[in-house]
């Protein structure tokens, strides 16, 4: 028989193959291994929802000061981390839209989250324009319609008459942190007066505050620094 096949006497026969057969679906392998893989995925989504516990609010994206309207122009938004939950409730989510008609109780830095508090209607905050007469040259070129200013005030009658400068030092802004709400260029009011000319939202109070020192002195001079 070796002979009739072509295999020498003494020389083994190789074992016949066998095919390895696939697993059915009655296999407890099988309900093992899906087990397994399905209890990985939860585990992982689970770990990444715990990693992942922020959220989006409203900040603002440039400085704005008091008496500012806010618009959404001015918004940006920020994925923040709170240590409790209740801390969320003094900001706006970025889910939902700002209100309208809202304006700055207080100056707000460019980044940083827009506070409830921070915020009044603009019916209920009386807020007014307040127009400032302005040597170009005390007043910052960059100087444009959003930008936060401070605003000082001396009396240069008090110079003229041969006081020093520590005779009329002044150690405060007469407004401060006041929001640009319009600025002319140079061409629209230099070349007539010579000054320029800034407008500037002032509260209420403020305002009166600052028109009354302005009636105290013989000659205002004013003098805006920017804030960065």
């Amino acid at each position: 028989m070796s002979r009739d096949l072509g295999i020498s006497p003494g020389t083994s026969v190789p074992p016949i193959a066998t095919r390895v057969a696939r697993p059915g679906w009655r296999d407890p392998r099988l309900w093992i291994g899906i087990a397994l893989v399905t209890g990985s995925i939860v585990v992982g989504a689970r770990l990444l929802a715990a990693a992942d516990d922020t959220v989006q609010v409203w900040a603002l994206a440039e400085d704005r000061g008091s008496g500012s309207p806010l618009v959404s122009d001015d918004l940006s938004v920020q994925r923040v981390r709170f240590a409790e939950g209740a801390v969320l409730d003094r900001y706006f989510p970025a889910d939902e839209p700002v209100p309208t008609d809202l304006v700055l109780t207080r100056a707000v830095g460019a980044g940083e989250l827009l506070a409830r508090s921070a915020v009044g209607e603009a019916d209920a905050e009386e807020v007014l324009q307040v127009p400032l007469e302005v040597d170009p040259n005390r007043v910052p070129p960059d100087v444009e319609t959003g930008s936060v200013v401070d605003v000082w005030v001396s009396d240069g009658a008090g110079l003229a008459k041969g006081a020093t400068s520590e005779d009329l030092e002044v150690d405060a802004p007469a407004l401060s942190e006041v929001t640009v709400v319009a600025a002319p260029e140079y061409d629209d009011t230099f070349a007539v007066t010579g000054a320029r000319q800034l407008v500037v939202a002032v509260d209420d109070r403020g305002a009166a505050e600052f028109e009354r020192l302005l009636s105290s002195l013989q000659d205002p001079v004013i003098r805006i620094l920017q804030r960065s």
